[in-house]
C-alpha cells in the first residue's frame, strides 16, 4: 500500500509540474518581452527627439541668426545628449533621414556643433559659474529622477556625443565634392590655425577614460573611421579596438599607444610615429605606412597585406606570424625584427634591411629581395621558392633547411652562409659569391652556378645532378662525397679542391683547372668528358688515366 501511494503522489506531482512550469516560463518570457519593448520604445522616442532637435538647431540661419540662440542650443545639447552614449544604429538612421530631407542644412548643423565642440574642449561649460553651469543643471535634473550620475559623466557624455555627430557629418561630406571644404572636422583643430592643438584629442581621451578605462574607445571608437587626425599627438593613448579604417593619420604620433585590435585598413599613416606601440591583432591591410616609425612595436599576428611600408622603420619590431602578403617594404628597415612564421609571399622587399632579423619558418615565396641586406639573418626553414634575390647580401646568414627552389640568386653574396639541408633545386646562382659557405648535404639539382664564387665552400655530400658550374670558382672547396653526375664544370677552377669519393659520371671538365686537387684511388673517372682539355692535371692522375 505504501509503495502504491508513493507512486500515485509522484504521478500527481509530475502532472502539477507540467501545468505550473510552462506557465512560469510564459510569465518570464512575457516580462522579458515587455522589458525589451520598453527599451525599444525608449530608443525610438529618443531617435525621434534627436532628429527633431537636429532639424530645429539649423532652422533660420539667414544673416547668421538662428531661431534657437547659441545659449539655448548649448543647453538643449546638454539636455539631449548628457544621459548616455549614442548608439551607431540610432546615429545611422537619424543621419540618413536628415540627409534625405532636402530642406535640412548639414553645413549649418556642422558649424554649430563644431563651435560647441571647441568650447567644450576648452572647458567653458564645466568651468562656468553655478548659475550658468550647464553640465551641473543637467546633472541635477538626472539626480532628481533618482539616477546616479556625476558632473564629469554628464560633461563627458555630451562632448563625446557631439564628437560622434561631427565625425559622421565629416565622413558624409568627404564623399560629396560640394561639401568637402565646408565640413572638414579636425578633432585636434586645424593645422596652422589658432585652434590647432596637437594633443587636444589625447586630452579628451584621457578625460573620458578618467571615469572608466577604455571609455573613449568603447563610445567613440567605431565612429573614428574616415576621420581626419593629421598631425595629432596621441602618444600613450588607449585606443583598443578603435576603427581608424580609411582615416587620415598623416604625421600623427601614436608612440607607445595601446592599439590592440585596432582597424587601420586603408588608412593614411604616411610618416606616422607608432614606435613602441602595442599593435597586437591590428588590421593594416591596404594602409599607407610609407616612412612610418614602427620600431620596437608589437605587430604579432597583424594583417599588413597590400600595405605600403616603403622606407618604414621596423627595427626590433615583433612581426611574429604577421601577414605581409603583397606588401611594399622597399627600402624598409627591419634590423633585428622578429618575422618568425610571418607571411611575406609576393611582397616587395627590394633594398630592405634585414640585418640580424629572425625570418625562420617565414613564407617568402615569390618575394622580391633584390639588393636587400640579409646579413646574419636567420632564414632556417623559410620558404624562398621562386624568390628574386639578385645582388642580395646573405653573408653569414642561417639557411638551414631553407627552401630556395627555383630562386634567382644571381650575383648574391652567400659567403660563409650556413646552407646545410637547404633545397636549391633549379636555383640560379650565376655569379653568386659562396666564399666559405657551408653547402654540405644541400640539394643542388639543375642549379645554375656558372661564374659563381664557391672558393673554400663546404660542398661535401651535396647533390649537383645536372647543375651548371661552368667557370665557377671552386678553389679549395670541399666536394668530398658530393654527387656531380652530369654537372657542367667547363672552365671551372677546381684547384686545391677535395674530390674524394665524389661521383663524376657524365660530368664535363673541359678546360677546368685541376691544379693540386685531391681524389681517392677508387674515384671513377669513366664517363667524365673534357679531361683532354682540362688544365694543370696532376701527374698522378695523368698516369692513372694513361694520358700523355
Amino acid at each position: 500500500m505504501r509503495g502504491s501511494w508513493v507512486q500515485e503522489m509522484a504521478m500527481n506531482n509530475a502532472l502539477k509540474a507540467e501545468v505550473v512550469l510552462p506557465f512560469i516560463k510564459i510569465v518570464k518570457d512575457f516580462d522579458k518581452s515587455v522589458e525589451f519593448y520598453k527599451i525599444n520604445l525608449q530608443e525610438f522616442r529618443f531617435q525621434q527627439q534627436l532628429q527633431k532637435s537636429l532639424e530645429e538647431w539649423t532652422q533660420g540661419g539667414s544673416g547668421g541668426t538662428f531661431n534657437i540662440s547659441d545659449r539655448q542650443l548649448h543647453e538643449e545639447i546638454y539636455d539631449l545628449l548628457g544621459n548616455g552614449a549614442l548608439k551607431p544604429e540610432i546615429v545611422e538612421k537619424v543621419m540618413n533621414r536628415l540627409i534625405a530631407w532636402h530642406k535640412f542644412s548639414q553645413v549649418h548643423l556642422f558649424r554649430r556643433l563644431e563651435d560647441f565642440y571647441c568650447r567644450w574642449c576648452q572647458g567653458e561649460f564645466i568651468d562656468a559659474a553655478p548659475t550658468d553651469n550647464l553640465p551641473q543643471k543637467k546633472m541635477l535634473k538626472i539626480q532628481a529622477q533618482n539616477i546616479a550620475m556625476g558632473l564629469r559623466q554628464v560633461d563627458i557624455n555630451t562632448g563625446l556625443n557631439v564628437m560622434i555627430l561631427l565625425l559622421e557629418l565629416h565622413r558624409y561630406s568627404q564623399e560629396q565634392d560640394d561639401l568637402k571644404q565646408q565640413m572638414t572636422f579636425y578633432p585636434s583643430g586645424q593645422r596652422d590655425t589658432n585652434n590647432f592643438f596637437t594633443s587636444q584629442l589625447l586630452r579628451i581621451i584621457n578625460y573620458s577614460d578618467a571615469m572608466v578605462i577604455g571609455n573613449f574607445s568603447s563610445v567613440v571608437g567605431e565612429f573614428l573611421k574616415g576621420g581626419n587626425f593629421r598631425g595629432a599627438y596621441l602618444a600613450d593613448a588607449n585606443l583598443t579596438g578603435a576603427n581608424f579604417s580609411g582615416a587620415n593619420l598623416n604625421g600623427a604620433n601614436l608612440g607607445d599607444a595601446n592599439l590592440t585590435g585596432a582597424n587601420f585598413s586603408g588608412a593614411n599613416l604616411n610618416g606616422a610615429n607608432l614606435g613602441d606601440a602595442n599593435l597586437t591583432g591590428a588590421n593594416f591591410s591596404g594602409a599607407n605606412l610609407k616612412g612610418a616609425d614602427l620600431s620596437s612595436t608589437n605587430l604579432s599576428g597583424v594583417n599588413l597585406t597590400n600595405g605600403n611600408l616603403s622606407g618604414a622603420n621596423l627595427g626590433d619590431a615583433d612581426l611574429n606570424s604577421a601577414d605581409l602578403g603583397s606588401a611594399n617594404l622597399k627600402g624598409a628597415n627591419l634590423t633585428s625584427a622578429n618575422l618568425k612564421d610571418a607571411t611575406l609571399c609576393s611582397a616587395n622587399l627590394s633594398d630592405a634591411i634585414f640585418f640580424g632579423a629572425n625570418l625562420s619558418d617565414a613564407n617568402l615565396s615569390e618575394v622580391d629581395l633584390s639588393h636587400a641586406d640579409l646579413c646574419r639573418a636567420d632564414l632556417s626553414g623559410a620558404n624562398l621558392s621562386q624568390a628574386i634575390l639578385k645582388g642580395t647580401n646573405l653573408s653569414d646568414s642561417i639557411l638551414f633547411s631553407t627552401n630556395l627552389r627555383d630562386a634567382i640568386l644571381v650575383a648574391a653574396d652567400l659567403s660563409y652562409a650556413k646552407l646545410n639541408g637547404a633545397k636549391l633545386n633549379g636555383a640560379n646562382l650565376q655569379g653568386a659569391i659562396l666564399l666559405g659557405a657551408d653547402l654540405s648535404g644541400v640539394e643542388l639539382n639543375k642549379v645554375i652556378l656558372n661564374e659563381a664564387d664557391l672558393s673554400g665552400a663546404d660542398l661535401s655530400d651535396a647533390i649537383f645532378l645536372g647543375s651548371d658550374l661552368s667557370y665557377a670558382n671552386l678553389s679549395s672547396a670541399n666536394l668530398s662525397g658530393s654527387n656531380l653526375s652530369g654537372a657542367i664544370l667547363s672552365g671551372a677552377d677546381l684547384s686545391h679542391t677535395n674530390l674524394c669519393y665524389t661521383i663524376l659520371s657524365g660530368a664535363d671538365l673541359s678546360d677546368a683547372n685541376l691544379e693540386k686537387m685531391t681524389w681517392n684511388e677508387n674515384l671513377a673517372w669513366e664517363g667524365v668528358c673534357g679531361l683532354d682539355t682540362a688544365v694543370n692535371l696532376p701527374d698522378a692522375l695523368k698516369e692513372q688515366l694513361g694520358l700523355p
